[in-house]
This record gives structure tokens, sequence and C-alpha cells, in this order.
């Protein structure tokens, strides 16, 4: 057996052992400034990431560093509180390990959430955004090496990585509360270093409107097990040269505290309301 098949099949069947084979609906893989959501779970079960064998440990400000699983609006949700960054130095496949695990415990529902530079110049920071699309220029994917045939096909489409069902479902739940929700591109850099201004031009040049350090990994992981995606960004910050001013990752976690009784509401509604 494979070593990483075998280390995955480890791991889901530590936390089963803890939460029971009740199915889980919903994975959701929390960033900076919503990590606070998962307490609001019912009947709830915290697993901390260095308990579960293999599991990568967090080590960004603002992340929790835990699994819980319970209920939230109605559903069966297994909530990252705190995600891996390729730039913590881990291998891209270890930061798509709990996704891949996910997939494993029989979760096909992934809703992820960053915080991102704005590159958009008609937005503003406290916006939110759809994620129609990502673009990755880093050369190194976390399916590199021996394809997890268990999981998906070594080669696999890639055009609507983040569903256009779940997108509309979420500009109605918006429009429903009354939040004006944006939808563009999000750019993947690999960080820690915030973007340079000519990077950020490159950017917008490139099509994109957002642009942070994580999700891309993830997602690309999640449609190779076949799992439906929706992600939302929250933007913390215009991104470097906009407002030539430096960039610190003290405004991240402002903006996303000031603006996460609104990104949480949203996220109730869009689990209520998600298609089975």
């Amino acid at each position: 057996m494979d070593q990483t098949m075998k280390q995955l099949q480890e791991a889901a069947a530590f936390v089963r052992s803890k939460i029971g084979e009740e199915p889980v609906e919903i994975g959701m893989i929390l960033g900076s400034g919503l990590g606070d959501l998962a307490n609001e779970l019912e009947d709830a079960v915290a697993v901390a990431y260095a308990k579960i064998p293999h599991f990568p440990i967090s080590t960004v400000p603002g992340h929790a560093g835990r699994l819980v699983i319970g209920n939230l609006a109605g559903r069966r949700v297994l909530v990252m509180q705190g995600r891996f960054h390729y730039y913590e130095g881990y291998e891209m496949q270890k930061v798509v390990f709990p996704v891949q695990m996910m997939r494993l415990m029989g979760i096909r529902h992934l809703l992820v959430t960053n915080a991102a530079g704005c590159v958009n110049t008609a937005w503003q920071p406290g916006d939110l955004m759809l994620i129609s699309d990502h673009i990755k220029l880093t050369a190194d994917n976390p399916l590199r090496g021996a394809n997890l045939q268990k999981l998906g096909d070594r080669f696999f489409d890639m055009s609507s990585v983040y569903s256009p069902r779940l997108r509309a479902m979420a500009r109605e739940q918006a429009s429903k509360l009354g939040i004006v929700i944006r939808e563009g591109i999000y750019q993947f850099f690999g960080g820690p270093s915030f973007e340079t201004p000519a990077e950020v031009r490159f950017a917008r040049f490139c099509g994109a409107d957002a642009v942070g350090m994580s999700t891309v990994p993830e997602v690309i992981a999640a449609r190779h097990a076949g799992m439906d995606v929706l992600g939302i960004s929250c933007l913390t910050n215009m991104a470097a040269g906009i407002l030539n001013q430096p960039l610190n990752h003290e405004e991240v976690l402002e903006t996303g505290e000031r603006v996460k009784a609104t990104f949480s509401a949203l996220v109730k509604v869009i689990v209520a309301a998600w298609p089975s």
C-alpha cells in the first residue's frame, strides 16, 4: 500500500474513532478571522491536530489548530480551525493531507475561506468575494509524484473548479441577508512575504482580483478527489502598491475581526442551503 494512502487511512480512522460513524456532509477550512465559527457547532467534538496521526501542525497566529465536528445550521460539518500553508515549510502534499483525509471519510463537499489582499481597485477592505477561478503560477503541485488512484485519476479536469451551482446558491443567500458579495479570481503566491507592488500589477494584468497564500493547493486536491468546492475570500487589505503603505499581518487580523459577524452569518445560511 502506498505510504501516503496508509497514513491518510490511519488519520481518517482515528478521527472516525472520536466522532462515530454518522456521515459528515461538509468539510470547512476556516481562514484568519473566521475560526470562532467552530465554537457555534452543536454536539461538537474537538480533536487537536497534534493528536491526529501524521497530521501537520498549524503555526500561524489566529489559527486554533484543531478539527471540530458537529452540527451547524442543521448540517453535520467538519471544521478545520486553522489551515496549513506552503510557507510554513510543509511540502504541498502535506498541506492538502487534511482535505484528502476528509474525502476518505466520505465527505464530498468543501467550503474554504481565506483572508486575501484586494487587487481590484474598485473594491475595498472588508468586502467578501466568491472565488470564481484561481491562478497558480508556482511550479510545485500538491499532486506531484505518485497518483493516489483511490482518490482520483492522474489527469483531471479543472474547468469548473469552484462549483457554479454553489456560487449561485451563495449569491442568493448573500442577497437575502443584504450582503454585497463580489465575485472574482484569486491568485496564489507562496509567501510568507507579502507580494511586491510589481507582483500585484502582474496579478492584475493576469486578471486576478485578489491575492493570497493559501486555498489553491487544497482546492486542487479536493477537485482531484471529486469534491464540490465553494471558496470565499475576505478581502482584508489593499494589496501592495495600491495605497502606497506598508502591509502587516495585524491589519489582516483586524479586518477579519471587523467583518467576522457578517462573514459568519453568510457561512451559516450557505451551509443551511447547501444542496445535498
